[in-house]
């Protein structure tokens, strides 16, 4: 019959499973990440599931890769930088990634790792992860021209405050929270030789602007 509810259902994508996995990810943690539950959520019947995963820990993985790709993504994109202005990508990356702008993506981080605490599977994506954040943080301080020893030390640095002040509550600690940040951000940006590079980057922009022919 035409007014029979069964044939107008919803049919779901691969995609739109994982998607609504990760919120309940980040809301219940893995634990709470079961077929009932999410099949409930989307409004749609278990069984359904089984047209696009085998079991459980296939959907599992799939939420991981997800993750995994999506933070590589995020990271190579916010870290990409022009020549001459490696310093004020560092800048960017501080502020983008403490930002309120990321609590979601925060959320989801937290409970990934909690994850990878406990699943060598998780744990192995979580150090794909980390391995290219480190990597492409240190990138922009060895663009900045500090050493090695020092550019690998200030991205360890910068992605610590990264991710424990997004632990953290703190607004009533200081008169002025946002001095507070930026000062932090000096701190984790700046050393002699950062400082150095960009006084010289900018002289030399001013020397080739002053050497210009005028039109």
């Amino acid at each position: 019959m035409e007014n029979d509810p069964t044939k107008h259902k919803t049919q779901l994508d691969r995609d739109a499973w994982i998607n609504g996995a990760i919120e309940i990810l980040a809301e219940e943690g893995v634990a709470g990440l079961r077929v009932e539950v999410l099949a409930k959520r989307l409004k749609v019947t278990k069984g359904s599931f089984y047209w696009h995963f085998q079991d459980r820990h296939d959907l599992l993985m799939a939420v991981l890769q997800k993750w995994k790709e999506g933070r590589i993504r995020d990271i190579i994109k916010q870290t990409r930088v022009q020549p001459g202005h490696a310093l004020e990508q560092i800048y960017h990356v501080i502020d983008i990634y403490s930002s309120n702008r990321s609590r979601r993506g925060m959320m989801i981080e937290i409970a990934v790792r909690d994850w990878a605490r406990r699943d060598s599977d998780a744990a192995a994506i979580v150090a794909e992860v980390d391995e290219t954040r480190l990597q492409c943080a240190r990138g922009l301080f060895l663009a900045c021209g500090l050493p090695l020893e020092e550019a690998s030390s200030r991205c360890m640095l910068l992605y610590a405050y990264v991710f424990g002040v997004s632990l953290m509550i703190y607004d009533t600690f200081d008169a002025d929270p946002a001095r507070l940040k930026r000062d932090i951000a000096d701190l984790i940006a700046r050393s002699s030789s950062v400082a150095a590079k960009a006084r010289g980057s900018q002289v030399g922009e001013e020397l080739n602007a002053a050497n210009s022919p005028t039109q």
